[in-house]
C-alpha cells in the first residue's frame, strides 16, 4: 500500500483554538536534508611549536619549534686615524668573528659613539675612492673664515665635522648569513673621520639572529 503523501497539518499553540492558525508542510520538505559547504583545502597552516599542522598533501603532522634567537654584543675601540675615509672591515671582522661564526642568519647592527665622526658602506678596492670622497665632503661642507658657522668651540673643523656626521650618518645594519657578514665584493665598512686632531673611536656591534 502506498505510503500516504498527505500534507501534514500544525496548529499554533501561542493562541487560543479558535483562532489556532493551519501551517502545511509537505513530507518532502521535512524529510529534505542539509546542505552543508564543501570542507576548503588549504596547502600550509601555520602553527605554534607543537601542534598539529597540514602539509602540502592535506595530512597532518607535528610542527618543529623555531630556533631561538640569539643577542651578542660587544664595544670595539678603533685607534685614532688622520681626517679622511677609513676601510675598517677586517678591524670589525677581528673582534666579532667568534660570535659571528655562530649565526646561521640575522643581523649585524654597527654603531658608532661620536656625533664627528661616521660610519658608511662603499668601495673596499681603490683607495681612490676613499680620497674623492674626502674631498667631495670639504668642498660641499666649508671651512674657515667665510664659512657661515658659528659654533667653532674647538676650531674651524668642529661645525663642519657635525654636519658630515650626520650627512653619512652613525649606524649600518648589514646581513649575516651563514656565519659571514652578507656584503657584495666591492663593498666595505668605512669610518670618515671629520676631525683634524686623531681620536679614539668606539663602535657598539650588536649580533642578532638564529
Amino acid at each position: 500500500m502506498a505510503a500516504s503523501t498527505a500534507p501534514l497539518v500544525f496548529f499554533s499553540t501561542s493562541t487560543p483554538p479558535r483562532h489556532s492558525v493551519a501551517v502545511s508542510l509537505s513530507p518532502s520538505i521535512l524529510l529534505r536534508p542539509r546542505r552543508f559547504r564543501a570542507p576548503v583545502r588549504v596547502n600550509s597552516v601555520y602553527s605554534a611549536p607543537g601542534s598539529l599542522s597540514l602539509d602540502s598533501g592535506g595530512h597532518s603532522s607535528m610542527a618543529a619549534p623555531p630556533a631561538a634567537p640569539k643577542w651578542a654584543q660587544k664595544t670595539i675601540t678603533l685607534p685614532p686615524q688622520r681626517r679622511g675615509c677609513h676601510l675598517i672591515t677586517s678591524k670589525i671582522l677581528k673582534e666579532i668573528e667568534p660570535d659571528l661564526s655562530q649565526f646561521s642568519c640575522g643581523l649585524a647592527h654597527l654603531f658608532l659613539h661620536h656625533t664627528s665622526a661616521s660610519l658608511t658602506i662603499n668601495e673596499n678596492y681603490d683607495t681612490d675612492v676613499r680620497a674623492d670622497t674626502e674631498t667631495f665632503l670639504n668642498t660641499i661642507v666649508p671651512e674657515g673664515n667665510s664659512a657661515p658657522w658659528r659654533h667653532t668651540l674647538e676650531g674651524p673643523d668642529d661645525m663642519p665635522a657635525h654636519i658630515k656626521s650626520s650627512m653619512f650618518g652613525c649606524a649600518l645594519t648589514i646581513p649575516i648569513t651563514n656565519g659571514k657578514l652578507n656584503m657584495g665584493t666591492w663593498q666595505g665598512i668605512w669610518l670618515c673621520e671629520h676631525r683634524d686632531y686623531p681620536t679614539a673611536r668606539k663602535v657598539v656591534v650588536t649580533l642578532n639572529g638564529i
